[in-house]
Parts: structure tokens; sequence; C-alpha cells
């Protein structure tokens, strides 16, 4: 500073400067000396630099009036030889010096203390001189020399990175003048008084402080934070070198004492500050460094006792979240109801799922089961019926074991199942358990096991000691990961308190190191904001400056005995103002942000009542009066004032937008401007018109912050505000203009971004209006623009102030129910409309006007259609006060709603508690299986919850308690749902009270699943990034570290509780080569009796999309069941188990379609009998065959219909899965509702659902229709037609997911596709019809089979044979070699034979001699698989000479005897030469040909005689039936032409069968109507309806349909294939009637 005054001293004196230079001697004070080295010439100083361009940063800060430069230079005039001492220091310390001396001779230091502006020597003087304390360079006009560039230190991680701070370097000399002047300054009174070496005497008396010392002289400045050369504070100053830490002395006037004096009594530790920043970031930042940072500095009496007074500040009501401590009651109740000692509450145990079935299926089927015993030396066999209850079998097995039955009780035996640890459900039926369906399913053995209920280890089960644990919402949470990670805890934040009373009792100490001590106080206030998210409130900020202000007084004017004691009464009350102002922020931050702390929760366990909670659910005709009946009782506030109902408040609602806290450190570089738009919405609808606020820039003072001080206001009533009104607000960015862009450029200008959003209910947990202050955590997506440059867990913070108002909700009185059996009727022309508008799936597409006629006529519409209340809620036009006592009324009037229906209600379309709460009560009626299906739905729901307390969670936490399967995969659900930025906060303490309430075993299972979790991701990471030569060893090196963890305990997998596995067999775990690289598990099952669990783990993708289209599915499959309908459709588990992680069930002996077809090359996928042709080599034996091919057809129907509803797509070949049992499935759904995979700009997807020839192939059991593809047909349509009939239940599903993150289910538009595929404006007849042309166009698109064969190319792998896992040849499902079957002698083709199973063909009998074998051998091969042989031998042996195989193609037909005597002849020679060549006739691949398989074991006579072909058609004979569908409705008569099947014509050829009817009679034929024909065909399906309008029921009485099969020749008449005449008086045309009728010779009308 004396530097700057020097230069205008000199440039206002002289405007030329002497050359000449001679030695300066300076008065030595506070052992500083001016040397030669310390002086510089004048000419040399750059006296006017050229002011740089403001940069970008520069115009978004704030601009303080007082850091303003001067525009008139004030010491142009002024000659320093004619001021006297008094007079130079009274113009060095006045704030605006006036040119001349004699207009103010004494400044009036009341002036100096109000004026904001410092003076000139507002900073120590000795901060020029190399050793001095520096100050601020940056304020100075001029720009020194800057020789070197130190690296500049990280302070905050949210700071600007600043230019270095450079020392300054000056020149050697200084001219008399120069001297003279700087004598004259050292001869001041401030600077004696400020800059005494420490040898001088020091003042003496009570009210002079003692001096600091200064560090010692060091010729480098200190480097500053990366922020503090930005600051535009003007009272701010330069920061000292660190020192070493004062022993804290408590000053005797501590104001800290008169703050904790009326704190509370309760205090406990709890944890550190773990999540907080470490020691070496403090340091950088220049924190100070208290107890809490490992100083080692002994704490004195005093300080604990501070310490110990903070914990009780911290513990007060006004620092904690009262809603939190309301819930944690409301939990330790819940608890309460539920003790460790019932069993029937806490089993312990995981409970087998059941699914109940249509009596249909299970009706007189038996099932062998196998029951193991302890001490039995072989398990009990026996034949049970599927509906027996499991207490039979129980009973049944203790007959066989016990021989007095008097003494055994059969209660106390439970049976598990023996690889899983579950056991099965004693009060359900055999049949119903999933366990037994699956068996069933794959035809394999159902085990299990006889166990006495006090001999199982009831590993999972509550203990005393969990029933006692106080909850803590934060204790168990350590594991999981959440998008903000808290910087401080209760605990760290009593450590920074801590620190900030030691600086604060230095600031007391001495007053002359006060000036300094004040600096470091600032510093350590600043680092417990950064700790605070970065949160600066005004009055904080206020408090430093006024602190910072009062400081300086006594450093800028004489002091006195009375001007010292009171400057120090001002700092005084500056550092308890800002004692004050901290406090305030600290609390008003953990309220906001934190939980309560333990001693309060510890007093909410201890005194909470156990009376029933305030939010149980039940129905709307209970004794339970839902959430509403906990808003307050009290009539007044904490302060004493009366509270005012909110229905009798006309005052708008309004409040005050402050500041946003915590700016990332990219947006303050990318946005120029910000605004706000803000909005009251409720049920999902906004109420008014958004309000928009100003435009402000980027502030700052300690951190970078948008400030707005405005208040926004609503033109809305607070006594019309819903309950559950939400204010939501959203920030907006202004991109910085492009610098390279003039003004008046054309260019457009970039559309502001949304940056942020935030929510906040009007009204409390209590139903009190929301006052005083707010912080509210601003949440910004992670692919938006609001991500940029923004850390995962930096918390952007938003500050609203409410005014202290003392309003309440007070719910209305509830109207009484109406009896709807005395409500009148609608018009019928009314009753239409009503009908059509609530038969839609959802309310979401109705119009207002539709709506508003629901609503007029909400009786009559309850009375038609019970099941119809959310849509009679959602038309309801308003939710105030004055209005929803109408609503309440409906909802009471209503009856019970089935679970799936009462889903909707917990849309984000209604927000109303008490509605919510009567949707639960119906909900929480479905078993603990059944709600099992909807938990991720449920979970999703929490976050349309307007508060935390509400019946939804308490619902999920009672089931939880109550099933460990529910709180297994309510775990990972809400583990999963923290990562939402949106509502993760909500979902975190959902899940904090459910790790409390689980209790500590499983609790501790769920933890090493975690870890487990965490080291599979690791492994599956270091895989995928590995080189593909290296993946095998790093995937074998990582599983070591898992093996570890299973030598420490056995695991549950995240799958499912009951797959239990204790080690990991690494020699049979491998990893896919796909893009993602997934990990191929195969572990040791836990139990003895169980088989090897095999899963994949999947790690670059996100799984959720796949969880939701399984849960569809298995929901699909479950209705399907309940109404008879088995389409045998296989189910695997598969979780999300963090961000795009997860783990996958893999299905045993199953294969892709790929890997089948390209065992018939590169072009497989355009054959028809690979397919086929697979299964018969798992499935040898006709029979096994034929259930094979079945249970193909029924699995082939459920996927195509399930997969068309959900628009599955990317369905290429490896997505479609065959097993060997013949059960198709698909996997991988990371396509659907649609959304077509892309190759480039070809759709890939262009068929509904993927029908292939090969798949018609196996349906049909040949390449010609049969009656086999028509059950196809009609099994798609029937399961069509069952999902058309719950489609509510899926589309409640589906909009409860469009909040959850999936990337393609976002909103209604990805709704509307599963709307429009269930055809719900159709009749189950036009509906059956649509599927039907569904089914033609995907069986015939050839679009299909590109797409396979396009993937076939891309996955494509040259390797010669397949692995030693998979067979060589695609007939034989296992390779054999010479050793085992023993050396071929001779082999010929002995003779050929005609088949015709499935199509006609000719099968070669091969007899083969081996040694040792007296018998021969036949064997039985067709043409195509010696022609596979001889391909593979090629491939083989590419080098060796193999024998010519005879041509494939011929000229004219193929399977003739000609042809086959031709190829019997060339194929004995092909195989006579084959067996000379000594190299290939003992390899594998030879002997595996000539191995006899399962078909092959028919040896005898039977074997060789030739099967008599199909009897041909005789001419004119008539056979076949037709299935017809007649139907009768608003005058119209209905024949739906369904299938016929076993037609016959002239000369055995196929026919082109189509339909012909008349209504007869009908003398001129106007009533004849007629199908497509059907090419080439004896089965044809048609599917087809025909109409005849106008007619009246009684009127089709007197007449008869005639119909009529044609077969259509183009070349000659057509001709007569067989008729039936229906006589309408023989129908009941009220209802539909569905039949086969026999053809006969009908006279064709």
């Amino acid at each position: 500073m004396e530097e700057e005054a020097l230069a205008k001293l000199q440039r206002g004196k002289r405007p030329t400067l002497p050359t000449a230079t001679a030695r300066a001697t300076v008065r030595p004070t506070r052992s500083h000396t001016v040397t030669e080295a310390t002086l510089t010439r004048p000419e040399t100083l750059p006296l006017a630099m050229p002011t740089p361009p403001p940069t970008l940063l520069d115009k978004d800060l704030i601009v303080f009036p007082e850091s303003k430069p001067q525009t008139t230079d004030v010491f142009r005039d002024i000659d320093v030889n004619k001021l006297s001492d008094a007079e130079l220091e009274r113009l060095l310390l006045d704030p605006s010096p006036s040119p001349d001396p004699s207009q103010d001779p004494s400044p009036d230091p009341s002036l100096i203390r109000s004026c904001p502006k410092p003076a000139l020597l507002g900073f120590n003087l000795s901060a020029s001189y190399p050793g001095g304390l520096h100050g601020n360079a940056f304020n100075s006009p001029w720009t020194p020399l800057y020789p070197a560039f130190p690296a500049a230190q990280k302070a905050f991680p949210q700071a600007f990175t600043p230019q270095p701070f450079m020392p300054v370097v000056f020149p050697s000399t200084v001219d008399p003048e120069t001297a003279k002047l700087l004598n004259k300054i050292a001869s001041t009174r401030e600077y004696l008084k400020n800059g005494r070496s420490s040898g001088e005497p020091e003042a003496t008396g009570s009210l002079q402080p003692k001096a600091f010392s200064p560090p010692e002289t060091s010729t480098d400045s200190s480097p500053s934070g990366r922020c503090d050369w930005l600051d535009l504070d003007p009272l701010s100053k330069g920061k000292p070198e660190p020192e070493p830490e004062p022993q804290p002395v408590v000053c005797e006037s501590d104001p800290w004492e008169a703050v904790l004096k009326t704190e509370g009594d309760a205090a406990s530790r709890i944890r550190g500050d773990k999540e907080g920043r470490g020691l070496a970031a403090r340091r950088a930042a220049g924190a100070a460094v208290t107890r809490s940072h490992s100083l080692g500095a002994r704490r004195t009496s005093q300080s604990g006792k501070r310490l110990e007074g903070t914990k009780r500040a911290l513990d007060d009501d006004d620092a904690q979240n009262m809603e939190l401590l309301d819930f944690c009651r409301h939990i330790t109740q819940l608890r309460r109801r539920f003790p460790h000692s019932d069993s029937s509450t806490n089993p312990g145990l995981v409970l087998s799922p059941v699914i109940p079935q249509n009596h249909n299926l299970s009706e007189s089927c038996s099932v062998k089961v196998c029951i193991e015993t302890r001490g039995g030396a072989e398990p009990v066999t026996f034949t049970c019926d599927v509906s027996s209850p499991v207490e039979l079998l129980v009973s049944q097995t203790l007959c066989w074991v016990h021989d007095d039955l008097d003494q055994v009780d059969f209660s106390q035996y439970l049976l598990k199942v023996c690889g899983q640890q579950e056991v099965l459900q004693s009060k359900h039926s055999l049949g119903s358990h999933v366990y037994i369906q699956n068996c069933r399913k794959w035809e394999s053995d159902i085990s299990l096991q006889l166990l006495r209920v006090d001999g199982l280890q009831r590993e999972l089960s509550r203990t005393a000691e969990d029933d006692a644990a106080h909850i803590d919402l934060e204790k168990h949470l350590m594991q999981v990961e959440r998008p903000y990670k808290e910087n401080v805890t209760r605990q760290g934040l009593a450590d920074y308190l801590e620190g900030y009373h030691s600086q604060l009792a230095l600031c007391l100490q001495d007053q002359n190191s006060q000036y300094q001590s004040v600096g470091r106080l600032v510093q350590t206030v600043k680092n417990l904001l950064c700790a605070l998210d970065e949160v600066e409130t005004s009055a904080v900020t206020e408090a430093v400056k006024r602190l910072q202000h009062s400081v300086n007084l006594p450093r800028t004017k004489v002091v006195s005995p009375d001007t010292s004691s009171e400057d120090r009464s001002l700092v005084e009350e500056g550092l308890t103002t800002l004692t004050q102002a901290v406090y305030d922020l600290i609390k008003l931050y953990l309220r906001s942000f934190c939980c309560p702390s333990p001693s309060r929760l510890r007093c909410t366990a201890a005194d909470g009542p156990e009376g029933e909670l305030s939010c149980t659910a039940e129905g709307p005709n209970g004794d339970q009066k839902g959430e509403l009946s906990c808003v307050c009782e009290d009539t007044l506030d904490h302060s004493g004032v009366p509270y005012r109902e909110a229905s009798g408040v006309s005052d708008h609602l309004q409040f005050t937008l402050s500041i946003l806290h915590g700016l990332p450190h990219s947006w303050v570089s990318s946005y120029e401007k910000y605004f706000v738009m803000c909005s009251l919405s409720h049920n999902g609808r906004n109420l008014l018109k958004p309000v928009q606020s100003r435009r402000v820039g980027t502030y700052k003072n300690f951190f970078y912050h948008v400030r707005w001080d405005e208040l926004v206001q609503f033109p809305m009533a607070v006594a019309v505000l819903p309950l559950e009104a939400i204010l939501s607000i959203s920030l907006m960015g202004v991109l910085t203009q492009n610098s390279s862009g003039s003004p008046d450029s054309n260019r457009p200008r970039s559309p502001p971004e949304a940056l942020g959003k935030v929510s906040l209910p009007l009204f409390d947990y209590t139903g009190r209006l929301v006052s005083g202050p707010r912080l509210l955590g601003l949440w910004t997506s992670s692919q938006g623009p609001g991500a940029k440059g923004r850390a995962p867990n930096e918390r952007i913070v938003l500050q609203l102030d409410f005014s202290t108002s003392s309003v309440r909700y007070v719910s209305p009185t509830h109207s009484a129910s109406i009896d709807l059996e005395s409500v009148d009727p609608p018009e019928p022309e009314l009753t239409r409309k009503l009908e059509r508008f609530c038969s839609r799936a959802s309310s979401a597409g109705l119009k207002r006007s539709e709506l508003q006629l629901i609503w007029d006529h909400r009786l009559q519409v309850m009375k038609l259609r019970p099941l119809a209340v959310a849509k009679v809620l959602s038309s309801a036009p308003c939710w105030d006060w004055a209005s929803v006592g109408q609503v309440y009324s409906v909802l009471k009037s209503c009856s019970s709603l089935p679970p799936e229906a009462a889903l909707e209600l917990l849309h984000y379309r209604f927000s109303d508690s008490e509605v919510r709460t009567v949707a639960v009560s119906w909900i929480q009626q479905s078993s603990d299986d059944e709600l099992s299906d909807y938990l991720p739905q449920l979970v999703q729901a929490l976050k349309f919850e307007c508060r935390l307390k509400n019946a939804l969670v308490l619902m999920l936490l009672k089931r939880a308690l109550g099933h460990v399967g529910i709180a297994h995969y309510l775990y990972w659900l809400l583990k999963d749902a923290v990562q939402d930025v949106a509502c993760g906060g909500r979902c975190e303490r959902v899940l904090g009270a459910l790790l409390c309430l689980c209790g500590a075993k499983l609790r501790a299972e769920l933890e090493t699943q975690t870890r487990l979790v965490t080291l599979l991701g690791a492994v599956a990471e270091r895989v995928k990034a590995a080189a593909g030569s290296q993946r095998q060893v790093a995937l074998q090196e990582g599983l070591e570290n898992v093996q570890n963890l299973f030598e420490r305990s056995s695991c549950r997998l995240p799958l499912s509780p009951s797959l239990e596995a204790k080690g990991l067999n690494i020699k049979a775990c491998s990893f896919f080569n796909s893009n993602a690289v997934p990990l191929k598990l195969a572990l040791v099952n836990a139990d003895p009796l169980g088989q090897e669990i095999n899963v994949m783990f999947k790690v670059g993708e996100d799984l959720r999309q796949d969880m939701l289209a399984l849960q569809m599915i298995r929901i699909m499959d479950r209705i399907w069941l309940q109404e008879g309908l088995d389409l045998r459709m296989v189910h695997f588990k598969c979780i999300s188990t963090g961000k795009d992680k997860g783990m996958v069930e893999l299905v045993p002996s199953s294969e892709t379609l790929r890997r089948i077809q390209v065992e018939y090359g590169v072009t497989g996928s355009f054959k028809d009998k690979p397919l086929a042709e697979w299964l018969r080599k798992f499935n040898p034996a006709e029979d096994e065959y034929d259930k094979a091919s079945e249970n193909f057809t029924y699995s082939c129907a459920g996927c195509c219909v399930a997969t068309y509803v959900l628009g599955i797509c990317d369905r290429h070949n490896d997505n479609i899965m065959l097993r060997s049992s013949g059960h198709m499935f698909h996997i991988d759904f990371g396509k659907f509702l649609g959304h077509a995979q892309m190759f480039g700009s070809f759709k890939r997807d262009r068929a509904p659902f993927v029908l292939t020839s090969d798949m018609a192939y196996v349906i049909n059991g040949g390449e010609k229709p049969t009656s086999r593809f028509q059950l196809f047909v009609d099994l798609c349509c029937q399961a069509f037609n069952l999902l058309r009939a719950n489609s509510g239940v899926f589309m409640n599903l589906l909009s409860l997911m469009t909040c959850s993150g999936l990337p393609e289910l976002t909103g209604v538009q990805d709704l509307k596709y599963v709307c429009d595929a269930l055809q719900p404006n159709n009749s189950d007849a036009e509906a059956t019809i649509f599927f039907t042309r569904l089914i033609e166009s995907s069986l015939g698109s050839v679009a299909t089979k590109f797409n396979f064969f396009i993937h076939n190319l891309a996955q494509l792998r040259f390797s010669g044979l397949p692995a030693n896992d998979e067979p060589i040849l695609s007939f034989s499902p296992k390779t054999y070699s010479l050793r085992q079957d023993g050396h071929i002698n001779q082999a010929a083709i002995f003779s050929f034979q005609k088949r015709y199973s499935p199509d006609k063909h000719y099968t070669y009998v091969v007899r083969v001699i081996r040694e040792g074998q007296p018998e021969p051998q036949f064997i039985f091969r067709t043409f195509d698989e010696f022609q596979e042989l001889h391909t593979k031998l090629s491939i083989l042996f590419p080098l060796w000479k193999l024998p010519s195989f005879p041509n494939k193609m011929v000229l004219g037909r193929t399977h003739v005897k000609d042809v086959a005597t031709k190829r019997k002849l060339e194929l004995n020679n092909y195989v006579h030469n084959l067996l000379r060549s000594a190299e290939v006739s003992k390899c594998d691949l030879v002997y595996t040909f000539f191995h006899p398989i399962a078909r092959d074991d028919k040896t005898g006579e039977s074997a060789l005689k030739i099967p008599e072909p199909p009897p041909s058609p005789v001419s004119g004979r008539v056979e076949g039936e037709v299935k017809l569908s007649v139907s009768f409705r608003n005058n119209t008569l209905f024949i739906m032409i369904m299938h016929i099947r076993d037609l016959v014509s002239e000369e055995g050829s196929d026919p082109n069968p189509y339909v012909k009817t008349y209504l007869l009679p009908d003398p001129n034929k106007t009533s004849k109507r007629k199908t497509k024909t059907c090419r080439k065909t004896r089965n044809p399906t048609f599917n087809e309806m025909l109409v005849y309008s106008g007619h009246r029921d009684d009127s089709l009485a007197l007449r008869d349909v005639q119909l009529s099969v044609l077969s259509a020749e183009s070349l000659r008449e057509n001709y007569f294939l067989g008729g039936v005449t229906l006589h309408l008086r023989d129908f009941d045309l009220r209802q539909e009637t569905v039949k086969w009728y026999k053809l006969t010779e009908t006279p064709l009308f």
C-alpha cells in the first residue's frame, strides 16, 4: 500500500524523475531494515499500466461500491515536503482525502467506522517489505514485476483456479526524495504503533493488549488460496504464513457461554467425521486444525466444557429434523407390534413362493415325490396328487418313518426343498408352489427333506437385542452408494465448532494480535461453510464484514484508553453476531439434511407410545381414519401463538427467493445468468401458470453463489391450497454468448438450459404451512446439462425464506357414504358413453369433456363400473378444502378394489393422502407372494408420497418384518432407488428403517451380499478391460479374492435368499464373448443335496429394464395359469445390484438359436430343419420328441404374445434360447415398448414378433401346415385376449415405472404402445382376427431371417470343431471314440427305407461290424447326415484327400426310389474308402457317426419293415371338420370361420380351400359371403369374420346358414370339399357358440 501511495504522490508532484541514485537509510522498525535490495528507482516503477480487459469471471462477480477505483487523482497537487507528520498520517488513513488538508483537519472516527471502504493504511504497512505480512497485492492499481510462477495450492474442490501468487521484486535503489518520504511515513504514530520491533519497549496498561510477534523474515510470499485472488471483499486481507496454533485460552467473557447456557442436557458422542475432508485436504485449504484433526493439543477443562455444550446445542429442537424424529417414533411402534418371540411374524426362514393355479390344470394329476429324512438310509418315495396339501405329505412321510404316531406332533415338521434354503408352506397345496411347478415343467424329480421345526436353524430371525436397539436411520448405511455423501456429521460439526471457539478465544485474548486472530477466525468460518456444502447465508456474510470492519477501526485512528475500550466492545459485538449467525446456519443445515442426533433417537425409543400407528391403512369403512388423522391437534405453535386454520386464510402464498449455494466450478464459466421457474402443482398438474424470477449473474463472497433476494408471489390464496400442494422450482441457466460473436450477430442464441429442480410440500407432516428459512438440495440429471462439470457428491443448495406464519391445515368433515343401490341408472345413450369411457385401460387419455361427464355422473359410473374408482377420482375438477369432501364421499361409497386395480391410485396423479391410504388398505389384502410381484412398482410409488411417514412405507416395512423374501428384495430395490437424485433421500430413509427392523442376522447377510457384489463387479471390470488373451488370467486372479470371501462364510445370492453358495468352482467359471463380457460363474451349493448354481454377472448394462420385462412376463404367466392356460413359460431371475451391474440366473440345458442354426452353416437361419433336428438329438424317442415339440408349441405361443404386447425388439437369434426339453424363451430386454434396434437407417425389427419357418417346422411336425399349427394359433389368440381382459394391470404397473429413470419408459408416449397393442376398443373376436393376421405377417417376413443372417456374420468365429463340451455332430448328443466303442472292422450300406415322419424322405440302413462283437449293429442315417460328416471331416483334415462325396443336386424330384438307389451305391463306396484311411477312420468324428443312438435301438424286424404310406384320398370322398364361432349382438349375426382340418381332395393333391356362406332362404343370392383362399393345405386357418347385419333375433330363428368349403383352381373349375348347414333356431344367440362341425356332402347352393 505504501508503494501505491508513493506512486500517486510522485506522479502528482513531478512528471519526470531524476535518474541519479543515492542510498537512503530508513529508520528500522519491528526488525525490518530497508536495504539496497529493497529500494527501487522511481523511474523503474510502472506508474501507468494498461488495465486488462475484464474476463468472463470478473463480469459475473459482484462489484462492491467500495472496491471501485477512484476516477480522480486526489494526490496530484499535494506537496509532501510541506506536510507535517500528523497531516501525512491523516492523509494516508483517510478513506476520502481532500486535496486541501486544511478542509478536514481531523477525520471523524464515527464516519470512519460507518464507512465500508477501508483506509489506505487499512492493512499493515510492513506488508510491502520483505519479511512482513503481505497484503492483497491485487488491490493496487499498478502491476508489480513477477519473476516466478509457483504452483498454486488447491484450496477447495469447487474453487476457481486463480493466477499463481507471485512475489514482488523491487529494484535496488531509490532517490533521495523517495527516501525522505519513506522516512516521514516510518515516523508516523500509526506505523510506530503497528510496526514496532520486538526489542522496543511496549505500552503498558490494562487496555493495551500484548503485541503480536510476526513470523520470521522470508523472501517468498506465502501461497494464497485458489479463490483469494478473486475475493472482491474490500475488508478481506492476505493470509499470513501458517503458524503454530497457540494453546486455546478461553476468555472470561466468552460470548459462546451465553449461547450454551440455555441448551439442553442430553449429549452423546456419535461417530466421527468419516466422510468429511481429510487432514491433508484441510491443510491445503488453509483450515485451522482442531482436536478432531490430530493436532494432539491437550484440551483444557474449559474446552471440554465448551465441546459438551456444543453437543447439547446441536441436540436442540431447532437443530433436528422433526419429521424424521416422528418417523423413527412410528418405526419403533411398528417393531413393538411384531416382537421377536412371535414365530409367525419372525420365522427366520425363507418360504417357498406360491402361485395359485386353476383347478383344471392340476385336476387328477399325480407326481412322484422323494423325501429325505434324517437317519433314513433311503428316501421315502411315493406318488401323490398335486392338489394335496403339504400337511398331508408331512403326515404320510411320518407314517413311513415313525411307528407310534401318537407321540408325533405333525405341526412340528416342515418340508424343505433340497438344494435351496426354503421350506414349503404347509397350508397350501403341493402344486401351487413354484418349485413344484418348475419340476413338472422340466419333468425333473421332486426332492424334499423332512425336518423338525425346532431343529431348523433360523439363521435370519430377529433377537431380543434387535428389539431393544434404538432406531438410527444412518447407522447401517455404510455400504450403500449414495448420490450425495455428507461432508460432515454432527460429531464433525462439534469438532469444527471446537476449533471455531479456539480461534474465538484467541480473538478475545490479546488486542494486539486481534487483527491476525480475526483473520484466522474468518478462515475457520470459511472452512466450516465449505463443509456445509458451501452454504453461506446473508447473516454470516454480513457478520463477517462487520467483524472485519470493526477490527480494522483501531488501526485507522489514534488509540486512547476510551477508544480502545469502545473498539473492543465493537469487536466483541461482532464476534457475538458472527457466532449467532454461524450457529443459526448450522442448525438450519442440520434440520435440512441430517438425521436426528442419537440422544434424541434414544429418547424417542424410550418415550414413544405403544399405541396403534396413526397411519395404519384400513378401508374407508373401517375404524381407522387414514393419514389425515396425523394432522396436528394442538392449537398453539412452538412460540405460543394460536394457529390459524388454512381454510380461513385469504393471504396469497409468497416467499423470498434468496440464494443458490455451492455452484459447480464449470457453471461459473458456462452460464452468465440464472433464473428459476416456480410452479404450484397437485396430482401432477399445475394449479397456476409458473412464475419466472429475474435473471441474475454470479456473485462471490467466500464462494460463488447466485443471489436473487426476490419476493415470489402466487395469485392464489392459502385457503384454496390442497393439503398435498407441491412447490416446484426449476433452475435455468443462460449460456454465455460466444466471445467471437457480436451483439448484432444474426446467429440465434442458445435457449436456456434446465440445470436442476427441487420440490417442497407446502404443508409439513403435521399439516402446518411451511415457514422460516429452508435449504433445499437441488437435484440434477446425471445425463443432462446440469451435470456438466459437477462432481457426483456435490450438493447444490437453494435457500428460500418463508414468512413465519402460524397456519395449519384442518381436514374437512367427511361426508357420509352413499348407497349406490338407490342411484337411478342413466339413460341408455349416456350409459353407452360412460361404458366406453370407463372401458379404457387408463384415465390418462381421457379428454376434459369426458372427465367432466364422468364426474357429473360419478354415482352412476360407480354403480355401472365398480372398478372405475380411479377414473372417477381423476375426473374431480378440484381438490381444495371446500371440494375434497365430495371426493372422500365417493371413496367411502365404493367397494374394495382388487390389489391390481388399487395400484393405479398410487400414481402421481393421486397425491391425496387419504386416497393413497385407502389404496394401500386394498393392496395389503394380497398375499406376500403376490405383493412380491408388485414390489418394484411399490418402491417407485414411494417417490410420489408427500411425506416420509405414510401408509405405504409402513405397510412395506410391516410385510418385510414377517417375510424374509420381501425384506431381501426390498433391500435391493431400495438400494437401487437411493441412486435417484430426485427422491433418493426418501428411499435412503426407508432403507435405513428396513435395516434397523430386519435384525442383525439378516443385516449381516445383506452386507455379505453387498461385499460379494462389489468384488464381482471389480473382477468383471478387470476382465472387461483386459486384452483378449489376458482375460482368462484376469478372471482367475480376480476370483481368488471372491473365494476368500466364501472361505469366511457362505453367502446367499442377491437373486434369491433361497440360493446359498459356499464357494466357487473356479475351473468351471468363464466369461461370454459379447460386448459387455459378462462373467459365467459356477458356485458350489451350500446344501449338499443341491446342484451347482450357475449365474451370470454383468457390468456396463442397466438390468432394471430386464427386471421389468421379466416381471411383466411373470405376471402374464400368472394370469394365464389362473385362467387354466399353461403356456409352459420359462422364468429366470434377474436383479440389478447397482449402477449398470447385476446378476442373472442361467437356465440349464439351453442354447441360443444362433448356436443351433450355425451348425448348418452361416446360412442356417434360412433353413427349416435345424431346430427340429436339435430337439430330436436330445429327444430321440418318438414320445420324447412329441413332448418336446408340444412344449415348443406352447412356449412359443406365450413368447409371441408377450414380446408383441411389451414391444420387445432387438430380437436376433442370440437373444432367443431353446431348452433341450423344447421350451423356448427370450433373453436380453434392452429394447422394448417398440423402440426398435436400428442398423443405420434400417429398422432391424420389422415383424410384429419372431416366428420363423424353422419354428413353424417344429410346430407343424414338418413343412406342411397341420392341425398342430391351428392349436398354436388358438393358444396365441386365447392368451392375447386374456391379457386384454387384464390390460389395466399392465398399464398401472408400467405407469408407476415412468419415473424410475429407464431410458425407454419415460412418459405417456411409451405407455401408448402397450395400450395400442392390446386393442382396447376391439371385441375378443376382432382381437382374434387381428392377432391371426399378425401371425401370418410374422411367419411370412423375410426380414427376420435376414436379421438372423446378419447377426451370424457379425458373430462369426472361425473354428474347426466345437469345444469339448459341445457335440461334434448335430444328431448325436455326445462324442464317442475308438477306445469307447471298439474298432470298426466293416461298415456298409445295407438297404434304404422310405419314411414319412415328418415328411417323405429316405433313410439308409448301415450295417456295422466291430471287433469282439459277433452280431452286427444297424444304424439309420439320412443323406444330410452323411453330408454333415463329410463337411466336418473336410474342416478337421484340410490337407487330407478324402473320398469323393455324392452330389446332392439332382435333376427332378429328390425323394424318389431311383435317386435313393443311386445314392445307396455311392454312399457305400464312400464309406468303404473312408474306413480304408488309417488316420481319418480312427478320429472321434467317424466313431461318433457310427455310434448307435436312441433311434437306432429298434433293430428288430419291426425296424426293418418299410412303413406303409398314408392312404390316398378317394375321389369324391368328403372328410374334415370346420371350427366356427357364432354370435349375435346389436341386430348383427357374426360368423367367424376359424379352422378347417383333415380335408381330402381329388387326386391326392393339397387343395386351395376357401369358405363360402349363404343366409337361407336367399332367392336372389344376395347373402353370399366368402373368405380368403389358403394355398396348398389340408388344414387351413382363416379366423375371418362374416357379418350379416340388419336382422332381428326372432327373424333369424327362421333362417339357416349354409357353409361350403371349396378348392380354388386356376386351370379348371373350383371343386367342392364339403359343407355344413346351421339351423339358427338351434343356437342361443344371447351367447357365443364355438364348436367343431363335421363336413358333409351338403349340396352346393
